[in-house]
């Protein structure tokens, strides 16, 4: 479904977005994969995405914080694949604290990170998808996106902004074939989520078997975690000519968190 087309995928390493890497891999997209971790490991991930889906794979660690990464990051996907046709704006970063006890300097990373880059891979990636008359971005945003949790102040301003945004450039490309849509899941098992687990099993005293049934029992009906497998499908389905005509939408794939 997507071969001659490359995507990048920002903090691709390891959960969401390498999950989404995959899948595009898997339809035939050359994928640019981006975050942190060990070198060599890196190196062997896009080696082994490259052989089992026949697609070339690079990398770029570029820091979601800093825009001159961002546009380099841009750049280098354009080298390597001649163009950028799909943009992933996946990255995030958690921390939890009431508004009044939030560190400064942990909202300016949040907000940095889930939402700053997220407009500035846009901004670096767009002129060339208009010039070509196609491209589809995909913002990673979150059940937060849409409805509000205590203690998560910066993460939920994000992105909700993120949503926002989406919208934005949706009405901005709308008389073109760029798209741009949000999807915005509950619960995955990352390793984002897997520190709250722990953290929630340490203050209650729990396993960590308990205390993840607990966290998806207070928000998704479902009581089971969205996979990043399942993400990736849908990332596909929003590349497609099918989407072509979902523009600026927001989909809450979460278990049922928002049918409350």
């Amino acid at each position: 479904m997507l071969k001659g087309k490359s995507a990048i995928v920002t903090g691709s390493t390891s959960g969401i977005g390498l999950g989404i890497a995959r899948c595009l891999a898997a339809q035939g997209a050359d994928v640019l994969l981006n975050g942190f971790g060990d070198r060599g490991e890196i190196a062997a991930l896009c080696e082994s995405l490259g052989r089992e889906f026949g697609v070339r794979v690079a990398y770029d660690g570029a820091d979601m914080s800093k825009p001159a990464e961002i546009k380099a990051m841009v750049a280098n996907a354009e080298q390597a694949f001649g163009k950028v046709d799909i943009l992933v704006n996946n990255a995030g970063i958690q921390h939890v604290a009431p508004v009044e006890d939030f560190p400064e300097d942990a909202w300016e990373r949040v907000i940095s990170i889930n939402l700053s880059a997220v407009f500035y891979g846009t901004r670096y990636a767009l002129p060339g998808m208009k010039a070509r008359n196609w491209g589809r971005i995909i913002n990673i945003a979150s059940a937060h996106g849409l409805v509000a949790s205590a203690n998560k102040s910066a993460y939920v301003a994000a992105k909700h902004g993120v949503v926002g945004l989406t919208k934005t450039v949706a009405l901005e490309t709308a008389l073109t074939n760029v798209t741009c849509n949000a999807i915005c899941p509950g619960w995955v098992l990352t390793p984002l989520v897997q520190k709250q687990i722990d953290a929630l099993a340490e203050k209650n005293g729990w396993s960590n078997e308990q205390a993840g049934r607990e966290l998806l029992r207070e928000k998704q009906p479902s009581e089971t975690f969205v996979t990043p497998e399942q993400l990736g499908e849908l990332a596909v389905f929003l590349s497609s000519e099918a989407a072509s005509n979902m523009r600026g939408a927001a989909i809450n794939m979460d278990g049922g968190w928002l049918a409350r």
